[in-house]
């Protein structure tokens, strides 16, 4: 089996596993005691913090260790929130942040916060200039990931912090999927990490808050780690965190070169070799090790589910996989397709043969995928299937009401040469993908996305056939 998921957690490196090990007989007593156990434990934590905050980039004194990357993340916008209370209740986000991030955003507003939400381009990016103008007088806190965890695009985050360096705002970054690939460049203020995305054990995160940061612990007091994190520590795993991440570190860099050449490929044989694909996701500025891409006319459930019996654990943003029958926020704020989603995200040391199987395998999978949903071979359209009822002017209308993706695009592009050139066909649907993946088939198509119109149930798309 072949996992390609290390985007949604690494396997435990074996120098974690080592570590954890060793730590479970050494680790064990109480670090803040001053008899021989406790120093001996004492040692072990000095020394995971010494390791993790070289690997971040701050002193060891700002560096605590946490429960989990979520907890991280919610105790640093709550901090930063709470610290700079009489600066303002105001605060920034990216539309594709984590959505740890986003739910500390939610619970913000929710108590009477006001939160501004940066959207992003096609490559799920932010524009600097952009965000720099959502920050104001008001704003406490802006958060902006390193690098997206669906689509793998790198952000500017440099150019974020400057901006609110210039402005006087701290900026929280959320760095769970780049920090085993390096260190976050630029004048942050505060970082989360996770340690099971590099490899680590579960159940360890790390918050970073640099000195000069207005922090106030949200919650009742502890004298434990710096008071950010309350709770017996979990000794052994945390240095087995700071092990691999120390181990991690090391390859990095070839490791990197390696994959990205392996994701290059995975990128270009994609396009080439599966009809009505569209590749997601900045080409250049992006992980070494992630490549998303979605496919027309495949439900991403059956799609994951074909893999998987071929030997290949990927994940999807696709609505098709979703308990919410919404597609994942970073595709909806890309304005991207999201039926048929594939996130791959290699891990370290992947064999190129395990990659070139899966390229022999995917395109296959597709068209079965395909074929059993009725869709349209190569995309064509073909008139005559009986999908459209008349409408009002000579208008089609489709009605794929009840229907999930990727019916209501494929019932579109069944009917789509039913109308002349210049006409329109009108699809009524109640699936939220549909907003997205309608507009994407007419630029992948060559047709023309007139709107969205309300409807009794759910909203009328209407499209006009230009070829």
């Amino acid at each position: 089996m072949a996992y390609f998921d290390v985007a949604s957690s690494a396997p435990l490196h074996p120098v974690a596993r080592q570590a954890l090990q060793a730590s479970l007989d050494e680790g064990w007593a109480d670090p803040a005691r001053l008899y021989r156990e406790g120093r001996r434990a004492r040692l072990l934590l000095d020394a995971a913090r010494e390791a993790a905050a070289e690997a971040v980039g701050c002193r060891p004194d700002e560096l605590s260790f946490t429960p989990s990357g979520t907890h991280a993340v919610h105790s640093g916008v709550a901090g930063a929130l709470a610290g700079r209370r009489r600066a303002g209740r105001h605060l920034v986000v990216s539309a594709v942040e984590h959505s740890s991030v986003l739910h500390a955003a939610e619970a913000h507003e929710a108590a009477g916060g006001a939160v501004a939400r940066v959207p992003v381009g096609r490559t799920g990016a932010v524009d600097p200039r952009v965000y720099a103008r959502a920050l104001r007088e008001d704003t406490a806190l802006a958060c902006l990931q390193s690098a997206n965890h669906e689509v793998g695009t790198v952000q500017p985050v440099a150019e974020a912090a400057e901006a609110c360096r210039a402005a006087g705002v701290p900026l929280l970054v959320d760095a769970a999927q780049s920090l085993a690939w390096g260190p976050v460049e630029g004048g942050w203020s505060l970082l989360a990490a996770s340690a099971h995305k590099w490899g680590g054990p579960a159940g360890v995160g790390l918050l970073a808050v640099r000195k000069g940061t207005r922090f106030a612990p949200v919650g009742p007091a502890d004298e434990r780690e710096a008071g950010r994190s309350a709770g017996f520590p979990n000794l052994p795993a945390i240095v087995a965190a700071a092990a691999s991440l120390r181990a991690v570190r090391a390859d990095a860099a070839a490791e990197a070169e390696r994959l990205r050449g392996l994701v290059a490929r995975i990128r270009a044989r994609v396009a080439r070799a599966v009809p009505d694909v569209e590749v997601v996701g900045d080409a250049e500025r992006r992980l070494p090790h992630v490549v998303t891409f979605s496919c027309l006319y495949v439900d991403g459930e059956a799609l994951l589910h074909e893999l998987d019996r071929s030997g290949f654990s990927v994940s999807s943003g696709s609505s098709c996989t979703s308990s919410t029958l919404t597609p994942s926020h970073v595709l909806r704020a890309m304005g991207v397709l999201s039926e048929g989603n594939v996130r791959v995200s290699l891990p370290s040391g992947v064999a190129e043969a395990d990659v070139e199987r899966f390229l022999e395998v995917l395109p296959g999978v597709v068209a079965g995928v395909r074929e059993r949903l009725g869709a349209p071979v190569g995309g064509a359209a073909e008139g005559g299937t009986g999908g459209g009822v008349p409408g009002g002017g000579g208008e089609l209308v489709v009605d794929a009401l009840g229907r999930r993706c990727p019916v209501p695009v494929i019932e579109l592009a069944k009917v789509i040469g039913d109308v002349p050139v210049g006409a329109t066909v009108r699809v009524l649907a109640d699936d939220a993908a549909a907003r997205l993946d309608i507009p994407a088939w007419c630029g992948m198509r060559g047709q023309e996305y007139v709107g969205e119109e309300p409807a009794d149930r759910g909203a009328a798309y209407v499209v006009r056939r230009l070829v």
